[in-house]
C-alpha cells in the first residue's frame, strides 16, 4: 500500500469526526505539504530519517510545520493501528526552531490597536466607508466576534430590548459556496451583552439597511445583520479587503481582521475585566488562549500595573 492508499482510508473515517470547516482546512494542508512528499511512497518503505528530512524541509518554508507533522502523524498512527506497518516513523521526529525564535531582542508584530488607534480608525471608517461597512467594523471592535460569526449573524439573534447578542453559528465557504455551520463547541455558542450606544447603532442600522436595500430594488425581509446588496451573505474575504484599503489610504498601523478580536480582548483587560470574563466573551475553548492574549497586553496596561505596584509599595 502507498501512503496515499492509507491516507484515503484514514480520511474516509476521520473526515466524519470533524466539522466541514475543519475538513477544508486539514485537507488543504495535507494536499499542499504531505501528499506531494509521501503520496506515492510505499507505506512500509518510509523511514524515520526520511520523515525527519521532510519535517526539516517544511520547517524551512513555513512556521506552522508542527501542524503538518501532526496531520501526517495521524495517518501513520492509523497505519500502525491497522497493522500496515509495525512502527510509526513520524512519531519521534522533531520540528526545528526557526532562527528568529532564538533572538531575544526581536518582538512579534503587534496585531492589535490601542484605544486611540481604534477610535481613529472608527472615525475614518465612518467618514470613508458605506454605513454597512462601518457597522461591520464597529461590531468587530465592540463585540470581539469572529469574522465568520459576524457574517452569519442574523437579526433574530439580537435582542435589542435586553442588549444581548446570541452567537450560535458561523459562516465559511466550501467549493465557492456559502455554508452556515452551527457552532459545535459549547464555548463558541455564547450570549454577549452590548452597551446602549451599540444597541442604538443597531436600531438605526436596521432601518437604514432596509432603506438601502429598497434603493437597489430589494424588498424582502432582511435576515442578516450585514449582507450584500443582493441579500447574500458577505464574502469571507470582504472585511479583509475593506480593512486593507482603509489602512493603505490612511497609512495606519497594519493589523488583520483577527487583530480586532485581539484588540477587543486587550481593551477589556485594560478596562478591568477578568481573564474568565474575557474568555467567556470571546468564546475561547481553552483559557490558555486567553492567557496568551493577556501576555501581549498593551503598554498602557503595563504602565498601570507598574503604577499600582509603586502605589502599593509607598502605602503604609
Amino acid at each position: 500500500m502507498t501512503f496515499q492508499d492509507v491516507y484515503d482510508e484514514w480520511w474516509a473515517i476521520h473526515s466524519k469526526t470533524v466539522k466541514p470547516s475543519t475538513q477544508t482546512f486539514v485537507q488543504s494542508k495535507i494536499m499542499k505539504h504531505i501528499i506531494p512528499r509521501f503520496g506515492k511512497l510505499k507505506i512500509r518503505d518510509i523511514t524515520k530519517g526520511y520523515c525527519q528530512r521532510v519535517i526539516n524541509e517544511i520547517a524551512d518554508q513555513i512556521k506552522s510545520a508542527n501542524d503538518i507533522r501532526i496531520q501526517a502523524n495521524q495517518v501513520f498512527k492509523y497505519a500502525v493501528k491497522m497493522d500496515y506497518i509495525a512502527q510509526n516513523p513520524m512519531e519521534y521526529t522533531v520540528v526545528p526552531k526557526q532562527e528568529d525564535e532564538f533572538l531575544a531582542d526581536q518582538e512579534e508584530d503587534r496585531n492589535f490597536w490601542i484605544k486611540e488607534e481604534i477610535n481613529n480608525f472608527l472615525s475614518l471608517a465612518k467618514e470613508q466607508l458605506h454605513i454597512k461597512d462601518y457597522v461591520l467594523f464597529y461590531l468587530l471592535v465592540y463585540t470581539g466576534m469572529r469574522k465568520g460569526e459576524l457574517i452569519a449573524l442574523e437579526w433574530k439573534d439580537i435582542d435589542l430590548d435586553k442588549n444581548k447578542i446570541s452567537i450560535n453559528k458561523t459562516m465559511f465557504f466550501k467549493n465557492g459556496k456559502e455554508v452556515i455551520q452551527k457552532a459545535k463547541k459549547k464555548t463558541s455558542m455564547r450570549t454577549i451583552h452590548i452597551d446602549n450606544v451599540t444597541a442604538n447603532l443597531l436600531r438605526k442600522w436596521r432601518i437604514q439597511q432596509k432603506e438601502w436595500l429598497f434603493s437597489v430594488g430589494m424588498q424582502p425581509e432582511v435576515t442578516n445583520v450585514v449582507t450584500r446588496a443582493d441579500m447574500r451573505p458577505l464574502r469571507l474575504a470582504y472585511p479583509n479587503d475593506k480593512l486593507k484599503g482603509i489602512i493603505k489610504r490612511n497609512n495606519l498601523p497594519s493589523i488583520t481582521i483577527h487583530g480586532f478580536r485581539h484588540s477587543h480582548a486587550s481593551l477589556l483587560f485594560e478596562a478591568g475585566a477578568t481573564i474568565k470574563e474575557v474568555q467567556d466573551r470571546l468564546g475561547h475553548k481553552d483559557i490558555q488562549t486567553t492567557m496568551n492574549v493577556y501576555a501581549h497586553v498593551t503598554d498602557s496596561l503595563k504602565d498601570k500595573t507598574a503604577d499600582r505596584f509603586q502605589k502599593f509599595m509607598d502605602s503604609e
